[in-house]
C-alpha cells in the first residue's frame, strides 16, 4: 500500500525522505488497520464523527475539527520542537547534550520502556470496543471516539520510534503490539490493568479518570528522557492525554450530579428504582479502578527504576522544578512500608523510591477530582463525600499485595476481607444493574436518564449538535 505522507500521515519527521521508514510503516500500517476494523470500536467504521485531528504540533494545528470517518482518521506522527542546546537534566549523564540516537549501552531498557507504554495504548481501544453500543448520548459517543482515535495516535507514536531507531528488533515490536490483546488468556497485554474488562460506561469515566491519568505521569516521566525523540514524543502526547481525562473526570461528575438530583427530587437515598446510579456505588467502582491503576506504578522499591533515573532515560514527573542535585545518590525519601503486621512509614534510598515518588504525585492529582465531585455533592446539600481508598488498599502488585486492608489502610484477616470486600468493590449485582441502565440514546440533544447532561461544549458546539452522523 503506497502512502501519500503528507495527507494521509501528517508528520514533522521528515517521512517523506526516509525511504527505509516508509517501507517499515507501509508493512506496518495495513495491519494496524486490520486490527482497527476487527477490535476497534464496533460498528462505528461508517459513522461520521465529529473529531479533533492534529495536524502540526504548532497551537493552531494540533485541534483541527472537522467530520471524519474513523478509519479514514489522520493518525499523525508528531514530536514537539527540538531545541539544539537541549541538555539531559538528571542522572550520572547530567548536563551531557540529550541523545538524538540510541545509546547502546541502553538499548534494551529503552525499547522495554517504548514497548510497554505502547502496549496501553490499543488495549484501551479494545477494552473500550463495545461501549458504543450503549453510549448515553451522542456527545458521550464523540467523546468515546476521540478519545479512541487519539490512543491509535499514541500507539502510531511509539511504533514510529521502535521503526525508525530499533531496526529489525523494533519492527518486531511494533508487530507484536497488534498481536496481543487485552485480556487474551493467551497473548495479553503486558500490564494488568489493560486486561481488565470496561463493560459500561460508569467504569468507562472511571478508566479515563483514573488509569489515563497513570498515563499522564507515565509520559511526564518519559517526556524527561535523555532520548531526545522519546521526550519530545511524549510532550506531545500529554496535550491529548488531558483530554482522556477530562472525558473521566467530567463523565464521573455528571453521574455524581444526577445521583443528586434523583436524591434531592425523590427525597431518598435509594435512587436505584428511579434508574440512577447511587453514591455508594460510585464510591465502590472508585475503589476498584484507584486501586488497580495504582499498581501501574510497580513495586514500591525498585531496581529498574532507579537505573532508568540513574542512566537518564526515565526522569521523575516534573523533573526540572525538583529543588535537589538530581543525582539523588546520596538523597532518602519517606515511603510507607509493610513491617510486620502494621504499615508504617520509613526512609529509603531516593534512587530506589523513584516509583514511589511518582505513585505519590499521582495520589495527589487524583484527590483533586474527587474533591471537585464532593464539591457537587455538597453544593446538593447531601451528607455524603467519596473519598480515595488507602494505597495498600486492594493491591496486587507490591509488598501491599501480600496483605488485605480495609478502605482506611488497617490490615485485616483474609476472612474479614471475604466478609466485607462486597461492601468495598462493585459486586455482581451492583454490575449487572449499572449494565442493565447502558441503553443506547443516539437522538441529539437527548441524554440517558442516569447521567446528567455536560455544562461545556466542543470546539463552540452544544450539547444539542448533532456530533455523530449515520448513514
Amino acid at each position: 500500500m503506497k502512502i501519500n505522507y503528507n495527507e494521509k500521515i501528517p508528520n514533522n519527521v521528515d517521512l517523506s525522505s526516509d525511504r527505509r521508514l516508509q517501507r517499515a510503516l507501509e508493512r506496518w500500517q495495513p495491519e494496524f488497520l486490520n486490527w482497527w476494523d476487527e477490535l476497534g470500536p464496533e460498528n462505528s467504521m461508517e459513522l461520521e464523527v465529529y473529531l479533533r485531528t492534529a495536524i502540526s504540533v504548532e497551537k493552531e494545528g494540533w485541534a483541527h475539527f472537522d467530520y471524519v470517518k474513523m478509519p479514514d482518521y489522520r493518525w499523525g506522527i508528531f514530536l514537539t520542537p527540538s531545541d539544539s542546546d537541549s541538555k539531559i537534566n538528571f542522572g550520572i549523564h547530567k548536563g551531557q547534550p540529550v541523545w538524538q540516537e540510541v545509546p547502546g549501552e541502553y538499548r534494551s531498557e529503552l525499547r522495554r520502556l517504548i514497548v510497554t507504554q505502547g502496549d496501553t495504548e490499543p488495549a484501551s481501544v479494545e477494552q473500550q470496543r463495545y461501549l458504543g453500543n450503549t453510549c448515553p448520548s451522542l456527545y458521550d459517543l464523540r467523546n468515546l471516539f476521540q478519545v479512541n482515535v487519539e490512543e491509535g495516535r499514541h500507539l502510531w507514536a511509539m511504533v514510529y520510534l521502535l521503526q525508525a531507531y530499533f531496526g529489525r528488533d523494533g519492527r518486531e515490536e511494533a508487530e507484536a503490539m497488534l498481536e496481543r490483546h487485552s485480556g487474551d488468556p493467551d497473548k495479553p497485554r503486558i500490564l494488568e490493568a489493560f486486561n481488565e474488562e470496561t463493560p459500561d460506561w460508569l467504569s468507562f469515566f472511571m478508566f479515563t479518570y483514573f488509569t489515563d491519568r497513570d498515563g499522564k505521569f507515565q509520559l511526564g516521566s518519559l517526556a524527561e528522557s535523555g532520548f531526545d525523540p522519546l521526550a519530545r514524543s511524549c510532550r506531545f502526547m500529554l496535550t491529548e492525554e488531558a483530554h482522556h481525562m477530562f472525558v473521566g473526570e467530567t463523565g464521573v461528575g455528571r453521574v455524581v450530579q444526577r445521583a443528586c438530583d434523583l436524591m434531592n427530587d425523590y427525597n431518598t437515598d435509594d435512587i436505584r428504582q428511579y434508574g440512577g446510579i447511587d453514591l455508594p456505588t460510585i464510591q465502590k467502582y472508585l475503589n476498584f479502578h484507584f486501586s488497580v491503576s495504582t499498581d501501574l506504578f510497580g513495586q514500591e522499591l525498585s531496581t529498574n527504576a532507579a537505573t532508568y533515573y540513574n542512566t537518564g532515560i526515565k526522569g521523575r514527573f516534573g523533573e526540572t522544578k525538583i529543588d535537589d542535585d538530581h543525582l539523588l545518590h546520596d538523597s532518602n525519601y519517606s515511603i510507607l512500608e509493610l513491617c510486620g503486621d502494621k504499615i508504617v512509614s520509613t526512609d529509603v534510598p531516593a534512587l530506589n523510591a523513584v516509583n514511589e515518588r511518582l505513585r505519590d504525585d499521582y495520589i495527589v492529582d487524583c484527590d483533586l477530582g474527587v474533591r471537585r465531585w464532593n464539591k457537587i455533592i455538597e453544593t446538593a446539600g447531601i451528607d455524603f463525600r467519596l473519598k480515595l481508598p488507602h494505597r495498600a488498599f486492594h493491591r496486587g502488585i507490591g509488598q501491599f499485595s501480600e496483605i488485605q486492608t480495609d478502605l482506611e489502610g488497617k490490615i485485616i484477616s483474609q476472612a474479614e476481607w471475604d466478609q466485607r470486600q462486597q461492601d468495598w468493590l462493585p459486586t455482581q449485582e451492583d454490575q449487572a444493574f449499572v449494565q442493565s441502565l447502558m441503553q443506547q440514546v443516539l437522538e441529539p440533544g437527548k441524554i440517558a436518564g442516569w447521567i446528567a447532561p455536560p455544562k461545556g461544549k466542543i470546539n463552540r458546539q452544544d450539547f444539542e449538535f448533532e456530533f455523530v452522523r449515520f448513514n
